[in-house]
């Protein structure tokens, strides 16, 4: 599907600076950061989304040269899963709270995860879209029935009730998330077989 005339790649690149750059402001990144559950079901897709946008500003040439690399967004999708896993371990959240290195790590590696998100899912195609997310979404139901399980505080900085929402909201997005890929992979087998159909 592509977008609305008006959004256009330049526009795109632009929202996306406006949006890193709100939410590396002290007063909304201590908001987001000041909930467990905010920290990582806002906080991280916000960024993400912001790399998604500012890639879509990338010349031309800058693209083919990583569509080279990235054949069938094989690459991009596994540097996404690396970035995300090593991103929910409690251990990361509690230094990036603690270190402003840490935390601008975390950041650019999420502003990378959202461009090769936009760069990597539509070569992807339905089945590596399906490896990928048959990877990561039932991580997200693992962490979350470990943060929901568990007896202790995993991360120092946030409560453990916090701790607990934050599980059931994980699971709760894996879930979602995979419906929305079933809908959306029937849909475009649905009109894959129609085009061929047709006379």
């Amino acid at each position: 599907m592509r977008p609305p005339a008006w959004c256009t790649p330049a526009r795109q690149g632009l929202a996306g600076l406006l949006l890193a750059a709100l939410l590396a402001s002290p007063p909304l990144r201590q908001w987001l950061e000041a909930s467990m559950w905010r920290h990582m079901l806002l906080q991280f897709p916000l960024w993400m989304l912001a790399g998604a946008l500012l890639a879509a500003a990338l010349p031309q040439r800058a693209r083919g040269g990583i569509a080279r690399w990235n054949a069938h967004g094989i690459a991009g999708l596994v540097g996404v899963g690396v970035a995300l896993s090593v991103l929910m371990v409690p251990r990361v959240l509690d230094l990036a709270l603690q270190d402003a290195g840490t935390e601008a790590a975390k950041c650019a590696a999420l502003l990378l995860a959202g461009a090769a998100i936009r760069l990597s899912w539509g070569p992807a195609g339905l089945v590596v879209q399906c490896f990928f997310l048959g990877m990561q979404l039932p991580m997200m139901v693992v962490v979350g029935q470990l943060y929901i399980d568990s007896p202790l505080r995993l991360c120092n900085a946030y409560l453990l009730d916090d701790q607990e929402r934050l599980g059931r909201w994980l699971i709760a997005v894996a879930a979602l998330l995979a419906l929305a890929w079933l809908a959306h992979a029937a849909w475009r087998l649905v009109r894959r077989e129609d085009a061929r159909l047709a006379p």
